[in-house]
């Protein structure tokens, strides 16, 4: 069992209370969520004019990340291709194309993931 220390716990002398229509609440529930706050927390931070970050946005460059990762695995895999290399010979035109492919799908995905960091800044 553990003790709270006295000493440790904060004690406040004054809490606000803000009257906010549900879907107020709502939308303020949210941000506080992708701050990664408890929404006193965000309130908090904004009312004392500090930029709360969005670690949704640690989740999109994640993302992206992994999709880089992708496109340097598909370019790896056609450069072996174009260098004429023996482990390569069993790629036909077909195998190529799709390569290409795959690598057009995946810029694709990236674009759409920056584009969604970038409206979700507006």
């Amino acid at each position: 069992m553990s003790e709270t220390n006295p000493k440790n716990k904060r004690k406040y002398k004054l809490h606000l209370r803000v009257p906010v229509e549900p879907e107020e609440g709502k939308i303020i529930r949210e941000q506080a969520e992708k701050c990664g706050l408890s929404i006193s927390e965000y309130l908090k931070k904004l009312g004392l004019g500090y930029e709360p970050t969005s670690i949704i946005d640690n989740q999109k460059v994640n993302e992206l990340a992994k999709i880089n990762g992708d496109l340097g695995r598909l370019g790896g895999l056609l450069k072996l291709w174009l260098s004429d290399d023996r482990r390569a010979a069993h790629f036909d035109k077909k195998t190529i194309n799709g390569l290409l492919k795959d690598i057009e799908e995946t810029r694709t995905q990236m674009t759409a993931i920056m584009m969604k960091i970038i409206n979700s800044k507006k």
